[in-house]
């Protein structure tokens, strides 16, 4: 699981065991938001989802999730609906109210049809009722992720460019350029959220690991001025005092 200054506990082993296991294709490893604010379940749950290869961010209160979810690299979340500090419907609904349209499966204990039909209507994509099969957990969220086109497409275009994140291929006008590995970062980081402006701590925080020397010089600016130079500069955009927008 993720460290950070947000409350992550370390506890010992569960025991919750999970189903047995099936030989599958491995999927697309995803940085995954975890709110749930039972102990035993989720760190049954966490540990489940890094031994699928995923990286997992557990959070167990609504706070501590909202905050996170402003960072562009969470890619999906599983969302329990009671919490110690709020309800999970009403967290999502603030999300989707704000534009935020990554997927979102629910984890809950109502068994009644109409709190399904609540979160569903908040903007959930899926759900699972405790409790649930890992397994299970894992094949849902798969099937969320490619439903709602979560891997990023394979060519984001405009009217002069073309993106092939799979291949890491950038065209202008039709003529391959040549981009770096840091550079094919950061349009990464603006291309999860195309449209939306993303705040430069955001986009530092996906980009450097702390204490990096990079996180505290202008690199960032720089990066964005060579895209600029490189694939024209209306592809990204500057918003003073907010950040930098993908414009598409």
């Amino acid at each position: 699981m993720n460290q950070h200054p947000l409350e992550v506990m370390t506890i010992p082993s569960t025991g919750l065991a999970s189903a047995p296991q099936l030989r599958r294709t491995q999927a697309t490893p995803m940085h995954l938001l975890l709110l749930e604010d039972d102990i035993d379940l989720g760190q049954a749950v966490a540990e489940h989802l890094e031994a699928q290869g995923h990286t997992v961010s557990w959070f167990k209160t609504c706070e501590q999730a909202d905050r996170a979810m402003a960072q562009p690299d969470i890619e999906l979340a599983l969302l329990d609906l009671r919490l110690p500090d709020g309800d999970g419907i009403e967290l999502l609904k603030n999300w989707r109210a704000r534009g935020d349209r990554r997927p979102v499966l629910m984890l809950t204990a109502r068994d009644q049809i109409s709190d399904r039909i609540k979160g569903l209507q908040a903007g959930a994509d899926d759900y699972l009722v405790k409790p649930f099969d890992l397994d299970e957990m894992v094949a849902r969220m798969e099937a969320v992720s490619r439903r709602v086109g979560l891997s990023q497409a394979p060519v984001l275009r405009t009217n002069r460019v073309a993106l092939d994140f799979e291949n890491k291929v950038a065209r202008l006008d039709g003529h391959q350029v040549t981009l770096t590995a840091m550079e094919w970062s950061l349009l990464s980081c603006l291309a999860a959220r195309p449209g939306h402006t993303l705040s430069r701590q955001q986009i530092r925080t996906a980009l450097f690991q702390p204490g990096r020397i990079e996180a505290e010089s202008n690199s960032m600016e720089v990066i964005i001025s060579r895209l600029r130079r490189k694939l024209g500069t209306e592809l990204i955009s500057t918003h003073r005092g907010l950040g930098y927008r993908l414009d598409l």
